[in-house]
């Protein structure tokens, strides 16, 4: 028991100490808010970057990227694992294809991927990317699965089974939609679907440090250590590999570089206006909207603001991603631990910046 008592001790040893939030208002209360997840141990690191009007109003890294080797996060360099921000970023790549004329996003999923299982019901890869085509979610394990799988054989997992419902009729959000997205997306353009993003995406924005786990490794260099939150301290989370579901979940990066994909959604950048009204309008179903667009929520915050963005939950991952058009503001938070629960003290943070 002395030698687990002094590992802990070990661990939390130089943890800051509490601030009081009494009284601060705007960027100070929520510097206080992000210093005090750490200090109270409700996260072992986050990355924050907020932009508003494409100046930096608050950028600092809290906490530890490594909790054992006690290396600081950095906003500019520490990588962390984006979980369902990558579905943003497959949605301004799924943009680029449809101005280029390389897919049909109202045309099957069958013209590109003719090989894949028939099912009872037809759907289109507009159909994937607003999570409206009947596509199943995740059972058991598979939410962390450590495999070497490739995109298209990781459809194995999942390509017999039956549609849950008729595509078009009802909404199911699901990481397995944009597997199947990304398959059809690389079958039309030719190569790999990290590549074309990286070269239509990445290297367009200048996301430098914006990369997809390799399909037989995980490790990237400047990575934080990712974590699960345990009752007295966190521990490093299972080994999983998400290149296969680099679309919906896999891609890794700085809350720096989401920024800059922040701005450019903000500044339409990248894509034709009629573009992103198509990629951040919510579908609807059955006459009421799924507060979805492709590959973008579209939806409204805790204070029912409108944002369009991503709140991403993975192994060792919690992320936020929020655009508020009317505020001009651009909010990029990263953590590097399984959903620690903290999202309320997030909107507080967030709500107290947009009140600048």
């Amino acid at each position: 028991m002395s030698a687990l008592l002094a590992h802990i001790k070990h661990l939390f040893s130089g943890t800051p100490r509490v601030k009081s939030e009494e009284g601060l208002t705007d960027t100070q209360k929520a510097d206080a808010i992000f210093h005090n997840l750490v200090a109270e141990g409700q996260v072992p690191g986050l990355s924050v970057t907020i932009l508003k009007k494409g100046e930096i109003i608050l950028q600092k890294g809290y906490g530890y990227a490594d909790v054992e080797q006690k290396i600081l996060v950095d906003p500019k360099r520490t990588i962390f694992r984006i979980a369902s921000i990558s579905k943003c970023i497959t949605g301004l790549a799924l943009g680029k294809m449809m101005e280029d004329g390389i897919v049909d996003v109202d045309a099957s999923f069958y013209q590109y991927v003719p090989d894949y299982p028939k099912k009872r019901y037809d759907f289109t890869l507009r159909q994937l990317a607003s999570h409206t085509a009947g596509i199943r979610g995740y059972r058991g394990k598979e939410y962390a699965l450590n495999q070497n799988f490739s995109i298209k054989d990781s459809t194995a997992i999942f390509k017999n089974d039956p549609l849950l419902f008729q595509p078009g009729e009802g909404y199911f959000y699901n990481s397995f939609d944009f597997v199947l997205l990304s398959l059809a997306m690389q079958e039309a353009s030719g190569m790999p679907f990290e590549d074309y993003v990286a070269a239509n995406v990445f290297d367009a924005l200048e996301m430098n440090r914006t990369t997809s786990p390799s399909v037989s490794s995980t490790t990237v260099e400047n990575s934080a250590q990712f974590y699960t939150k345990r009752s007295m301290c966190f521990k490093k989370a299972l080994p999983v590999n998400n290149f296969y579901k680099i679309a919906g979940g896999g891609f890794l990066s700085t809350s720096d570089d989401v920024a800059r994909l922040g701005q450019a959604i903000l500044e339409q950048k990248l894509l034709k206006k009629e573009t992103y009204d198509q990629l951040l309008s919510s579908q609807t179903v059955a006459g009421s909207t799924t507060f979805y667009g492709l590959g973008f929520q579209v939806s409204q915050d805790a204070k029912g603001r409108s944002f369009v963005g991503h709140v991403g939950s993975s192994v060792g991952a919690y992320t936020n991603f929020f655009v508020y058009p009317e505020a001009k503001v651009m909010v990029s938070i990263l953590i590097n631990c399984t959903d620690p629960k903290v999202q309320q003290r997030l909107d507080e943070a967030i709500d107290a910046v947009l009140h600048l």
